[in-house]
């Protein structure tokens, strides 16, 4: 089974909603546990890795810029 991808500061949807009724969270810091910040009350909550993978449905924003080209210097 392939690992899901996902990086800090994404916005990933969770199989069961947070009590204020969103299920979306930011993921605000990653390592051994990592912490997701609910976008609707900006609750936090540190969540081991194993049981973040096992409930994380998919990534609905991620913060890595969309690479499209090449860079322009300094215009």
């Amino acid at each position: 089974m392939e690992r899901k991808a996902f990086q800090l500061g994404d916005i990933v949807q969770m199989k069961k909603n947070h009590p204020c009724g969103s299920n979306e969270m930011e993921i605000i810091r990653m390592g051994m546990d990592i912490r997701i910040k609910c976008v609707g009350c900006k609750h936090s909550v540190l969540v081991p890795r194993a049981k973040f993978e096992k409930n994380m449905r998919k990534v609905l924003r991620s913060a890595a810029p969309e690479v499209e080209g090449t860079a322009q210097d300094g215009q």
